[in-house]
């Protein structure tokens, strides 16, 4: 049986939709963790995203993330302590949330799609029209 997250905080309620959205659902968790199983690994990454999410939010993202266990910092350069952040196991479980929420989005949400970045060059672009 896997192991459930034990986390000290209050919950709002006893609901499994209630405490995902406590941990995950705010307007930026979701959007960073998307990055990260895109191959995303370097604050600069994130910050050059479509998104513009600010800096003091995205260093507390990726903190609260690390906290969950959902992520990992490694150094990757002793110049200025530079970090990069990468995805664990259970961040990666994740994944199957973030899929239905962008197959969700495409089905149901006009002008949506999905920009799959191999590197900053090339771009894919996919997009689903509601079929009416």
């Amino acid at each position: 049986m896997k192991k459930k997250l034990q986390l000290q905080q209050s919950w709002r309620s006893y609901c499994p939709v209630s405490r995902t959205l406590d941990l995950v659902g705010d307007k930026w968790t979701l959007v960073v963790v998307r990055d990260l199983l895109l191959g995303m690994t370097r604050y600069e990454q994130f910050l050059d995203r479509p998104e513009k999410i600010s800096t003091n939010i995205l260093a507390n993202r990726l903190k609260r993330l690390e906290g969950l266990g959902f992520v990992q910092r490694r150094l990757y350069s002793d110049h200025a302590n530079r970090f990069e952040y990468l995805i664990t196991a259970e961040g990666e479980r994740l994944r199957p949330l973030v899929q239905s929420i962008v197959e969700w989005g495409l089905e149901n949400i006009d002008g949506a799609e999905t920009r799959l970045w191999q590197n900053s060059k090339s771009q894919k672009k996919v997009s689903r029209k509601k079929a009416t």
